[in-house]
Formats: C-alpha cells, structure tokens, sequence
C-alpha cells in the first residue's frame, strides 16, 4: 500500500507522530483531520502494532469509518454497542452477539485486525476474554465425544435447542446426529456419530440439508455472553435471591407493597429460568452475579501490541455522557418500581472511567478543531493542513477544469471508482481531456505529480493535502451520494406482532385457533400462587379469552386502521373453523388454475436474452459488498433462464 504510505512519510511531521504514539502510553492529538482523510492517516500510524482500535462517537459514524477502513484494511472487524437499557427486548440481539463474536475470535486467534466501535461499546462489562477461551469447543475428526454431553456442553454455551437447525445459535440432536449453526460459522456444521467415535464432519445448508463441504475439525465459539457451569450458576442463583430477599423489604419498609411484590416475583421467576434450563440467554443484565471480575472491551486489547484511535474526542465524550446518563436515570425508575435488582443498574463504566483507562494506552485523538479540555490530558499535540473536497454536483466539465487546475500546481490526484470497469472507463475519457491519467492495480504504485490515478475501492468523500500536492477523491464528490428510495409502506391483511409496541388496546387480532378478537390489553392473573401477564382478548357474546404474555406469535394484527372492521368470532364455536376450511377449498382451486397455466407455460417459448454486456458488468460491480455463495448461484441462475428459451419463473426472496 506504498500509494497511500509514502505520500504520508513525506509529511515533515509524521515521523514525529509515529514515534511520540510508540514511545510511551499517553495520549497525544492531531487536528485538522476531515473525514475520509481520518481512516488513511489511521492506517499509516497503525502499522507498528497488531490491533487497531477506532472508536466513533455513535453507531452511524462507526459504520461510516469501518466502509472507509475496509479499503486500507480486509480484517477490519465492527464491534456494535448493545442497548443497556432494553438488553432483554433486543430483537436484533442474536445478530449483534454474532458480530462482537467474530472480534472475539479473532482476538483469541491472534489476527492483526482493525476493530472499529462506538464509544458506548466500551462501557458495558464483559467477561473476561480468557472464559471465553476456555470454553471454546473443538472437536477433531478422531475425537471421542458422547453425544449427550456435548448437547448439555452446547446448552451451556448458550445455544438453542431446537428440533432443526435453521439459524445461528442453534443447536439439534437427530439420532446419530448432531447439527451446529455456530456464530462464528456461514453455514451449519453436521456431526455424525458412531457410538461415541466421530464418522464425519462436514458443514451443510441450512435450507436444502444438503452437506457443502467435508471438514478435519469443528471449532464452537459461544453463542452466550455469559457462560454458566453448575458451580457459576449455583452461585449466581444464591446472589439474586440474597439480593431480591433485601431489596424486596427495603421495599415493603418503604411501602412500596406492589413493588415489593414485584421483585419477589421476578426473583422466583429468574430462579425457575435457571433451574430448568441449561442455556444463559437473556441474562446480560445480570453478570454481576455471576461473575466476581468483569471488565471492559478495551481490556481485551494486550497494551503492548495495540493502538487506540479516537475519533472527535469531544463528542465521544459528549455521547458517552449522555448514555451514562440515560441509564442511570432508567435504572433509579425501574429500582423503585420494583423491576430490577440492585447490582443490574450496575453493569455500566462511566464515560470518565474508559477515558481514563485509554490515556494509560498508546492513544491518538483525530479532530477537526484543536482543542482543550480537562477530560483529555494530551501529551503532545500537532496540526495537519487538510482540506475537504468539494463536490462537482455530477459536472464532468467542472471535474476535468478542477483536474487541470491541480496539473497546474504540480498534485498527483488519486480517484477512487467503485467499478473496475468504470474506472478503466473513466480514466479513458480523462486522457481524452489532455489528461494524465490510468487505471491502475497495484497498491505500491506512487502517484507522481501532475498524475491522475484512477483505482478500483470505495471512500465515502475525498481531501486534499495541500503541503504534499495530493488530492484524493471519491465517486460521491463527483456524482453525488446515493439516495435511498423510500419504500412505500403496504398493509397487509395479516401482521406479525413482533412487540407489544406494535398494539394498542382496541385493536383487531387473530388468534389462529379462535378466529377474530379484540385487544383488550394485559392482565395480572395469579394462578398456583405465580403472578403472570396475560393477553386478554375479547370475543363476540362476552367471551374472553387470557393468552400468556410470551407467546405473541400465536396473534396477528387483522388489519390497518382504515381496513373494515371485522366480525367478532365466538368462542368456541366452529365459525372460525368453517372460515378456514373455506380458505382451504379457495387455496386449492388456486393451485389447480395455476398447474393448468403451469402446463401451458411449459408448452410455449420465452424471450432468449443477450449475455452480459460490458454496462451490465459495470452496473454489478457497483455493488459495494461482496455477494454470498447463494448470492451468486441466484444469480447466475437466473441469468441462465434470461438466456434460454424456457419461460422463466423465479421468486428470489432475501432478508
């Protein structure tokens, strides 16, 4: 990558920077970095150690860093902060798990990696890496395994038990066989067995069953970020009944009766979830009973090989303040109503205590502005002369004018193109402009000045370095960023409800075995002496009917609020059944009308369409992630129906 490092050393200061950042933990600062500029400075101080760390000041600007970074950097790894608030509702919690798995691997692998994150991503308490490590499962093609212990050891792992595997995290036991789908894995892992000797192992789709590949071993990272043996869990069990026994009373002293309650009753229940299920999920609010140590993110990093990178340090701290805050306030709520237990409000790092703890790393603050505060004791500061790139609004004219302007001055410009084929295009037609320029490959190629090197890669806006006559630019500062369109919202007749935010009480639903009901919101209802919500729908001639809670996706929502109001079923009798049986008989003779088209569309030949022209390769190689196996083999699959004469008929569906 001597295109990007050399035009770097060749800055009077950057010497300089690379020793201070080397010489001795602290945490110096370098102003006057803009965007795009951060992530090629990043990558040319980095190279001395093995790990990267980046921290943005939320979500949005770590992902913006992390498709900046991908071009300088293939193992740059995103590491997503969780909702400390409503850890327990997250609906995308599975895929984030996965994700901070996949640093944890590659941290217990001994990768070089870059790791971007939000600043809160640091802030929540984590196990430490060495658990993780040694519960890691491996099993070799001539292991010795007994089948029910490794299903107990996957349980504890924190894998689902399900009767097939059909995403990450899951884990089910078929007679001789055992599937895996682990977090850290793109397709599942089958185990066959032989008694307790391995016959195979081999990984396999998840859709069609079929095996991909035969594998020598399979490596089981944890699909928990909390991890219980029967001691670990015994213990932690002892600790939340201790603690709930206190607070329930200071709570009844208080007169707080009902909120007392509460917490007796979410102590009960938090003791039954862990007697009878081997699994850990759902319980990152409560690892401070679980485990006497914790610590932060940033402990997993050996401060002898890694540099810390702070992007905006004002506004890091600007929004760790502000999480620290949302939580503290939520925690006090929620404490005196009853609904956690003291040591949960106390699973965050506050703002100051991560800070202080990156300025005993070796740490580098990029900004715009040079600055000072109280909260950044900086060892040493310097100042670069950048500039931001400004747009051509989609003007070819005003690009090449630009271009030759920068001739004039003696730069060296290199422009980034998002397709191969558009950039061997475009530096063409730069040529054709009087221009300097070529398409080119190799990284260890150096612009020289009056140059224009057009490159295949992805930056999301370009900047100039005045001091070293280089310009870099982006596809977006010459067309423009892309605009996502607007999906326009349809209405269904059936909705899944996925939260109880998606109800309001007067609502429509269907139960699927009752038929049609009305929400009329949750209930208490005490049964063998346990306090549970339940759902309570009303039917026609005054029947109710009482759902638990937790079991949402046996209701749908019936309609939008403009559709027509429905008629209310009665329970228990077979209206509703009578209604379904007549769908049934509709569904078939939509399935008999369509083999009959079927038949006919077999008989006839369809449109044969050309192959790929060099717009249509163009046009794919704008995509800016690397497409899946399935991806590819949809793909072309299709292109081979376009191609044929078979009248084609594909549904492709993706998530």
């Amino acid at each position: 990558m001597q295109t990007f490092l050399y035009p770097l050393r060749q800055l009077g200061e950057f010497e300089t920077m690379e020793e201070t950042l080397a010489a001795q933990p602290g945490m110096m600062q370098i102003a006057g970095c803009v965007d795009s500029q951060k992530a090629h400075l990043i990558y040319g101080l980095g190279q001395r150690k093995k790990y990267r760390v980046i921290l943005a000041a939320n979500e949005l600007k770590a992902k913006e860093l992390y498709e900046d970074y991908r071009f300088f950097d293939e193992n740059t790894l995103l590491y997503p902060a969780k909702d400390l608030i409503f850890f327990s509702a997250d609906v995308h919690g599975n895929y984030l798990v996965r994700q901070r798995m996949e640093v944890w691997k590659t941290l217990l692998e001994g990768e070089p990696a870059t790791i971007i994150t939000s600043i809160d991503g640091c802030m929540d308490r984590v196990m430490p890496l060495e658990l993780i490590r040694d519960s890691v499962v491996k099993i070799h093609q001539t292991s010795m395994v007994e089948m029910e212990a490794l299903a107990v050891r996957l349980a504890a792992l924190g894998y689902e038990r399900t009767a097939q595997v059909e995403a990450s995290g899951q884990f089910a036991v078929r007679g001789g066989i055992v599937d895996i789908f682990p977090l850290t894995e793109e397709n599942p892992i089958r185990i066959e067995f032989w008694d307790n000797e391995i016959d195979s192992i081999r990984s396999f789709d998840a859709d069609s069953q079929r095996s991909i590949e035969n594998l020598s071993e399979a490596v089981l990272y944890p699909a928990s970020e909390i991890l219980l043996d029967k001691k670990r869990r015994r213990k932690g069990i002892e600790k939340i009944e201790k603690e709930g026994k206190l607070q329930a009373q200071k709570l009844a002293q208080d007169g707080k009766t009902e909120e007392s309650g509460r917490v007796k009753s979410l102590t009960r229940e938090i003791r039954e979830r862990l007697e009878y299920t081997e699994g850990s999920g759902s319980l990152d609010g409560f690892i401070n009973y679980f485990y006497d140590s914790t610590v932060s993110f940033l402990d997993y990093f050996p401060a002898e090989d890694t540099y810390f990178f702070l992007d905006e340090p004002s506004r890091l701290l600007e929004k760790g303040e502000s999480v620290e805050a949302e939580f503290r306030d939520s925690m006090e709520n929620r404490l005196s109503k009853g609904y956690v237990l003291p040591s949960q409000a106390d699973i965050l790092y506050g703002v100051r205590e991560v800070l202080g703890r990156l300025s005993r790393r070796h740490c580098a603050a990029l900004s715009i502005m040079e600055g000072k505060s109280r909260e950044f004791n900086f060892s040493r500061s310097f100042y670069l002369n950048v500039k931001s790139v400004t747009g051509f609004q989609n003007s070819f004219e005003m690009l090449t004018d630009e271009l030759k302007q920068w001739k004039r001055k003696g730069y060296g410009v290199l422009l980034f193109c998002g397709s191969k084929t558009r950039a061997q295009r475009l530096a063409q037609e730069l040529r054709d402009f009087g221009l300097s320029s070529f398409y080119n490959e190799d990284m260890d190629r150096v612009v020289q000045r009056g140059e224009i090197m057009v490159i295949h890669g992805n930056l999301k806006r370009g900047y100039e370095y005045p001091m070293l006559k280089l310009a870099v630019l982006s596809e977006s500062d010459i067309f423009g960023e892309k605009k996502n369109r607007k999906k326009k919202r349809k209405v269904y007749e059936g909705q899944q409800i996925h939260s109880f935010s998606e109800l309001n009480v007067g609502d429509y639903v269907v139960h699927e075995n009752h038929g049609v009901g009305i929400y009329r919101g949750i209930e208490k209802v005490e049964i063998d002496r346990t306090v549970k919500d339940y759902i309570k729908i009303e039917y026609a001639a005054g029947g109710n009917l009482y759902i638990l809670a937790t079991q949402l996706e046996v209701l749908q929502k019936y309609a939008g609020a403009d559709a027509k109001r429905p008629k209310l079923n009665r329970l228990g009798s077979q209206e509703w059944n009578k209604t379904k049986t007549k769908v049934r008989g509709a569904v078939q003779e939509v399935a008999r009308d369509l083999v009959e088209l079927y038949a006919k569309r077999q008989a006839r030949e369809g449109h044969v369409y050309g192959p790929d022209t060099v717009w249509q390769k163009e046009f794919e190689e704008m995509f800016p992630f690397e497409e899946t196996e399935d991806q590819t083999l949809a793909i072309e699959a299709t292109k081979r129906d376009m191609e044929s004469t078979k009248i084609m008929d594909r549904l492709i569906c993706g998530d």
